[in-house]
């Protein structure tokens, strides 16, 4: 079986290849991949995954949310059906792997079931989904929303930079908007969604791991402070009395890497500053920053951002500096399904490797697809944790660990059936 694992996994590298090329850079090794929902890259994309999914024997689909859904089918009657897939979209100049990985990984494993005779007692459905990163349209998670029954038809009239709605791209590329509420997968004929992806983050290579079980996608939330004080000349107003806005605003920043060093679970940055009035010679009288706090664990986030704002405003009172500030977005932690985590577990087990159970900083499909299911997500290690970038890489014996692994999965959701 060793030898079909490997088979799998340099197919699987072959169309990860192949798939790199259907971008907007000229040189995805140098530039990165771009590849935007409902573009001429996006269709070549699903041309070509719709063409590998045929040559497995796998009935394919396009819905009208322009999600690909390959159906690898199984004989047992009235079989329900495990959801596989992650989204073909990336961010611009982006990495070869990020999302497209958890779509071609789950078809090195249909051909790994079909090559050894392996039949469940499940169907299998590969999806690629649409638009996870929002790049065209700031329609995050469109894809998953859509199969988990969420979408809101109000994005539908949201525009790109050209003024083209997201109605008329699905329209062009050959879906019908009007009919995305049928495209919704039933609760009662799903057994759980389970997304391959790259770590995004350097804990795995750390440890010289392949493939890692996540336990939760992160909560988020963000904020936007602009912290008052008063212009003066640089030369003329002593120091003693200065009421400088940035001097402020460099005290929030400390105050926010202090809180997250301190507290299990936590991470957060300051990722944009604006200063004002933004001269040489000119004492700050606004500077306005972004605060972003990431847990798997609301109850933390929520704390922390209580003990952040207060020591926030002592300081800034002590400097007799104002404040106006505002939560601007937020995104409850989601966790995953602690029955098939441990089912990921026992499979990196009996590929015999130590499972290393981690949370996801990053968001993913899974936040979505919560709605419909039980999910479960698989790691792979990437080079210097290296993500959104040219420099995404992985390794290509990693692959073989995880087709190892998710054949094995889907070997134990087949004996949980049996036994149920």
């Amino acid at each position: 079986m060793n030898h079909s694992y490997e088979s799998a996994a340099r197919q699987a590298w072959q169309w990860l290849e192949t798939a790199a090329g259907f971008s907007e850079t000229r040189h995805p090794n140098l530039e990165g991949v771009t590849r935007r929902c409902a573009t001429p890259e996006h269709r070549a994309t699903l041309e070509a995954l719709g063409g590998w999914m045929r040559e497995l024997g796998m009935a394919v689909r396009l819905d009208n949310g322009a999600n690909l859904i390959g159906r690898h089918a199984s004989a047992t009657p009235g079989a329900r059906t495990l959801l596989l897939g992650s989204h073909q979209d990336t961010v611009p100049n982006g990495g070869k792997y990020d999302g497209i990985l958890g779509v071609i990984l789950p078809l090195a494993l249909v051909k790994t079931l079909k090559d050894n005779a392996i039949e469940l007692p499940f169907h299998i459905d590969v999806v690629a989904f649409s638009d996870e990163e929002g790049t065209r349209f700031s329609s995050t998670l469109l894809g998953s929303k859509v199969l988990a029954g969420t979408f809101d038809d109000a994005m539908l009239e949201a525009t790109d930079d050209a003024g083209v709605t997201l109605r008329e791209a699905l329209e062009a590329f050959g879906c019908r908007p009007e009919q995305i509420a049928e495209d919704r997968y039933a609760p009662e004929e799903v057994l759980a969604f389970l997304e391959v992806h790259i770590e995004q983050g350097p804990q795995l290579e750390l440890e010289d791991l392949p493939v890692g079980v996540v336990s939760a996608i992160t909560g988020i939330e963000r904020h936007r402070l602009t912290i008052r004080g008063q212009a003066g000349h640089a030369g003329t107003v002593p120091m003693h009395v200065r009421q400088d806005a940035l001097v402020g605003a460099a005290e929030v920043i400390r105050l926010v890497d202090a809180l997250c060093r301190e507290t299990d679970d936590l991470v957060g940055v300051v990722g944009k500053i604006e200063n004002a009035p933004n001269g040489v010679n000119v004492i700050p009288q606004a500077t306005t920053l972004s605060i972003e706090l990431r847990s798997p664990r609301d109850e933390i986030r929520r704390q922390a951002r209580e003990t952040l704002l207060e020591r926030i405003d002592s300081v800034l009172t002590a400097s007799r500096l104002g404040l106006d500030h505002a939560l601007t977005y937020e995104q409850s932690a989601v966790q995953c399904s602690d029955w098939l985590s441990e089912e990921l577990q026992g499979a990196v087990r009996d590929s015999g490797l130590p499972p290393r159970v981690l949370f996801s900083g990053a968001g993913h499909d899974g936040l979505a697809m919560r709605s419909l299911c039980d999910i479960g997500m698989l790691f792979l290690r990437c080079e210097g944790g290296v993500s959104h970038h040219p420099g995404e890489a992985i390794k290509p014996e990693d692959l073989t660990a995880a087709v190892e692994v998710l054949v094995h999965v889907c070997q134990r959701l087949a004996q949980r059936h049996d036994a149920a």
